[in-house]
């Protein structure tokens, strides 16, 4: 018996979140389906962890998880037969062996999310799957100053609750948390959102996107923003952005964090961020 190490990708509308539920085994999850896969190779149960418990309809890029199996062969072997034991869906994108205490939740030190909008008046259907239909356009840079109010060690409370089953603080530290602009797409322009933080909040992440984006068409004045963000008071921000634009894109761990900070500081190296006032 030895202790896997996965990073896995999943398309979050086909699922009912993450986590399986108890009492709804009709519910399709993707720790439901990793699950399955993983008991018709080893003949028995084999439970999993993960970083994270992302939301329905949220997908993930670069969710990690581990479970115990006793397996002869190699770790391609491995991947290879989870992934043809996986619905589409699914994907197992790197696999390899890990220490037995290894824990992708309790050490896991950063989790970094991105939110994909696209700015149009109608639907995009080559867009909108994993993408936030957003009109009128943003200004990305007013969206900016106040996501800049985020970063640090603060009282996340106006955004969310600790997840479902938890107790605790609802304080955070945010690392990084910026806007910028795509390419344009099928002659649309788009925008990402990303933030990293050592942990989220229950919907915290779509939180902070809906009021950057009322804050970026004028329906939330910046220091209203600031106010109802520092009030730390559960429901001062009404704003919620849908699942569908909100991808879980990386869990950095000790060893990895240099890769992370890398990344952040490509996002911030960027060229400058335009306003996009509008449609193509």
């Amino acid at each position: 018996m030895a202790r896997y190490r996965a990073v896995i990708a999943y398309e979050g509308d086909a699922f009912q979140g993450f986590q399986r539920l108890r009492g709804a085994a009709a519910a399709p999850s993707v720790q439901g389906a990793l699950e399955a896969a993983l008991a018709r190779l080893a003949g028995q149960p084999v439970p999993i962890i993960a970083a994270g418990r992302t939301d329905r309809g949220v997908h993930a890029s670069g969710q990690v998880i581990a479970f115990d199996i006793a397996w002869r062969h190699s770790e391609r072997a491995l991947q290879n037969a989870l992934n043809a034991a996986l619905p589409d869906s699914i994907a197992v994108l790197q696999l390899s062996r890990a220490d037995t205490d290894f824990h992708p939740r309790y050490q896991a030190a950063r989790r970094t999310y991105e939110y994909r909008v696209y700015f149009a008046n109608v639907r995009h259907p080559l867009l909108a799957r994993y993408a936030w239909r957003v009109t009128p356009p943003c200004e990305l840079t007013l969206m900016n100053s106040a996501a800049e109010l985020l970063i640090g060690r603060h009282d996340f409370a106006s955004f969310g609750r600790p997840p479902l089953g938890e107790r605790g603080t609802t304080e955070r530290t945010v690392f990084t948390a910026k806007w910028r602009a795509l390419p344009v797409q099928y002659g649309v322009p788009c925008a990402a959102f990303r933030i990293t933080a050592d942990a989220f909040l229950y919907r915290m992440v779509r939180a902070i996107v809906g009021n950057l984006v009322a804050v970026g068409q004028g329906k939330l004045s910046l220091a209203a923003f600031e106010r109802a963000f520092r009030a730390a008071q559960r429901g001062a921000l009404r704003h919620l952005a849908p699942p569908h634009g909100l991808t879980l894109v990386e869990v950095t761990f000790s060893e990895t964090q240099e890769d992370s900070k890398r990344e952040d500081a490509r996002w911030s190296a960027e060229d400058e961020i335009q306003d996009l006032h509008t449609y193509p």
